[in-house]
C-alpha cells in the first residue's frame, strides 16, 4: 500500500511538473523535501524513544529491528532527496543553487546520523569506570561465596588509567552531541533558505 501511494506522489509530482509553470513545479519539489525532512525528524523521534526504551529494558532484539527498520527510512529519504537534486540540475530547472542547498542537506544528514550511532554505542557501553563486570571466569568456592578474580588493589595508577579512560568517554560523547548539534543548526539554516525560496516563489 506504502508503495503504491509512493508511486502516486510521484505520478502527481510528474504531471504538476508537466502542466504547471516552472515556479509552480519548482514550489512542489521544495514543499516535497521540507516534507521529506519532516519525516527525518519523525524518524529521529522514534530512533530517540525506542533507544530510550532499549536502555531501561534491555531488549536487544527489538532495538536491533528499530535501527533496521530507520536504516530503511532514512535510505528511502535520502533516494528521494539525490532525485530531486538531479532535477534541479537538470536543464529543465536550471537550478543548481538549489540543488547545491539539497546536497548540503544531505550531507548534514549524513553527519548527524553517523554522530547520533556514535551517542547510542558510547551510552550503551557506559562509562569505563561504571560498566559491570562479568563474573562468569571467577572462581567459585562455595555457591553463596566466590573469589573475584577483578579485585585488584587500586593503586595511584590505576586510578590515574581509569580518570583517563573517563575523561576519554566523557570527551568523545561531547564531541559527538556538539557536532550532531552544529549538523542540526546548518540543516534548519538551509531550511529557512528553502523555505524563502517557496515565499519568493510565490510572490512572483
Amino acid at each position: 500500500m506504502e508503495d503504491f501511494e509512493k508511486k502516486l506522489s510521484i505520478t502527481e509530482a510528474m504531471e504538476v511538473e508537466e502542466n504547471g509553470s516552472d515556479s509552480t513545479k519548482i514550489i512542489h519539489l521544495l514543499r516535497k523535501f521540507l516534507g521529506i525532512q519532516q519525516r527525518r525528524a519523525e524518524t529521529y523521534a522514534k530512533l530517540k524513544r525506542g533507544f530510550s526504551e532499549y536502555m531501561v529494558s534491555g531488549g536487544e532484539l527489538a532495538y536491533q529491528q528499530l535501527c533496521s527498520e530507520i536504516t530503511v527510512e532514512f535510505n528511502d529519504c535520502s533516494k528521494q532527496v539525490i532525485e530531486m537534486e538531479s532535477l534541479f540540475m537538470h536543464p529543465d530547472y536550471c537550478r543548481v543553487d538549489l540543488a547545491k542547498i539539497l546536497r548540503a542537506v544531505q550531507t548534514q544528514e549524513k553527519q548527524k546520523l553517523h554522530l547520533t550511532a556514535t551517542i547510542q554505542m558510547l551510552k550503551k557501553a557506559g562509562r569505563p569506570s561504571e560498566r559491570l563486570v562479568s563474573h562468569e571466569n571467577c572462581r567459585y568456592r562455595k555457591a553463596a561465596e566466590h573469589e573475584c578474580l577483578h579485585l585488584h588493589e587500586i593503586t595511584e595508577a590505576t586510578g590515574t588509567e581509569d580518570a583517563e579512560a573517563n575523561a576519554e568517554y566523557d570527551n568523545a560523547l561531547k564531541e559527538a552531541i556538539r557536532g550532531v548539534q552544529d549538523a542540526v543548526t546548518a540543516i534548519n539554516e538551509h531550511l529557512e533558505e528553502i523555505r524563502y525560496e517557496i515565499a519568493a516563489l510565490e510572490t512572483e
